[in-house]
């Protein structure tokens, strides 16, 4: 046979094994994981004192969303329109996503803070992407972990970030020392 073709031939059986998955990979949201993701978050929810919403997203099949979401609140800061009237800005507190991607895998991203009329939104930031049968229990607990500490990193917002963050090194500390030959 000819080798050019073998390589074809494997490269339609991997093809077949992936659609093969999705088809499984969707089977498992439905029978369990979905459920496992809300139970997990209304747990997390309750049990730290936590306010959010739960919401499920079905829309569209097979590419579901359910959003741990910390809702909306004014920010305390309002648009002066005139002497007399001011328009409140609202805020987003921001929201932990779980998304069927189209071949069945999870999207876990997380949709930081934000403030309407102050600034854009930032894109949602993906955490990962798991096949349903990696998603598990303490996964969600170290999403939500990574979600908590970018939120409040949002709301403490200041200066004092290092330096080194941006590309620079402080003079003095943590600098290498490149000694000229003679």
């Amino acid at each position: 046979m000819d080798s050019d073709l073998i390589k074809i031939q494997q490269k339609v059986k991997k093809y077949h094994e992936i659609l093969e998955n999705t088809k499984q990979y969707r089977k498992d949201w439905h029978d369990g994981l979905k459920e496992l993701i809300m139970k997990t978050l209304k747990n997390i929810s309750s049990k730290t004192g936590l306010d959010a919403e739960i919401e499920v997203q079905d829309k569209v099949e097979n590419m579901e969303l359910i959003v741990f979401n910390l809702g909306r609140t004014t920010s305390g800061i309002s648009e002066k329109v005139d002497e007399t009237v001011k328009r409140p800005m609202i805020k987003s507190n921001g929201a932990l996503i779980y998304q069927q991607l189209f071949n069945g895998k999870v999207l876990v991203m997380e949709s930081l803070p934000h403030i309407e009329g102050y600034g854009d939104p930032r894109p949602p930031k993906t955490i990962e992407i798991l096949r349903p049968d990696e998603l598990k229990k303490p996964f969600i607990y170290r999403h939500m972990e990574i979600f908590l500490k970018d939120v409040t990193d949002w709301e403490d917002y200041d200066d004092d970030e290092p330096q080194q963050k941006a590309g620079f090194n402080p003079i003095g500390f943590n600098t290498q020392i490149i000694e000229e030959e003679d």
